[in-house]
């Protein structure tokens, strides 16, 4: 009897809570759940903790639980307000947009940073169907994680037929160096032999050893990126 009672409860906090939740969610805006920004990730985390163990513990008072939820709702807007108004405050609880790629070159110093291999970024790349990093000219890593790419003008998307003409095979580079080492399977299946390899970066001046990433299509299209490498950025800010 007394279990079937808990259960009672579990059903009835389960019915009272989940509408509770979601008009507390519809209150705080698309923005808690679009984007998820930093504080808006962490709202939403304790709210789910507060709803999950109201459910699963009967023991558990039922009001302040739903008091929780209707506060935690409102500290989100008055927070979503004041990120507006005052654009200190908004920085001071974000992440700020950093810049990962300028001009088709990594900024390895920002990858480092931020604890972001050169895999992540390449994946992120190929997710917004860019397998080239000589083809970006900008990309930013904003403040909820995702990557915002401005490509070069020279490879900016015109359809074949706009133009007239027939499609082609999209190029891809591949990585022949990565933190300083040697890629020998890429190599091999570019049919770029070592020598080759080396002869571009003896005629670049640069060693192995200081190669962030090197990627190409073939070795003549070889694009570089130092590891310590100085570059003016852009002020990309909030």
């Amino acid at each position: 009897m007394h279990l079937l009672k808990d259960f009672g409860i579990v059903a009835l906090r389960s019915v009272t809570l989940f509408p509770l939740l979601l008009a507390t969610t519809l209150f705080m805006g698309r923005r808690s759940i679009g984007e998820l920004p930093v504080f808006d990730f962490l709202i939403i985390l304790s709210l789910g903790s507060i709803v999950g163990a109201d459910i699963a513990d009967p023991d558990i008072r039922h009001l302040p639980t739903a008091f929780a939820i209707v506060f935690i709702g409102l500290l989100q807007k008055t927070v979503a307000i004041l990120v507006i108004r005052y654009r200190k405050f908004g920085r001071l609880i974000t992440f700020e947009p950093t810049v990962m790629i300028y001009k088709g070159k990594l900024v390895a110093k920002h990858l480092r940073k931020y604890k972001y291999s050169i895999d992540n970024i390449l994946q992120m790349l190929r997710e917004q169907e860019i397998f080239d990093v000589a083809s970006v000219h900008l990309a930013v890593l904003e403040a909820n994680g995702k990557l915002s790419v401005l490509k070069t003008g020279s490879t900016m998307p015109v359809t074949a037929p706009q133009l007239g003409l027939a499609p082609q095979q999209p190029e891809t580079a591949y990585p022949v160096i990565i933190e300083g080492k040697l890629q020998y399977d890429t190599l091999q299946q570019l049919h770029i032999s070592e020598q080759q390899l080396y002869e571009q970066l003896r005629q670049r001046g640069v060693l192995a050893q200081d190669v962030f990433l090197a990627v190409c299509q073939d070795i003549s299209s070889l694009n570089i990126t130092l590891c310590e490498e100085s570059v003016e950025l852009p002020p990309v800010k909030h």
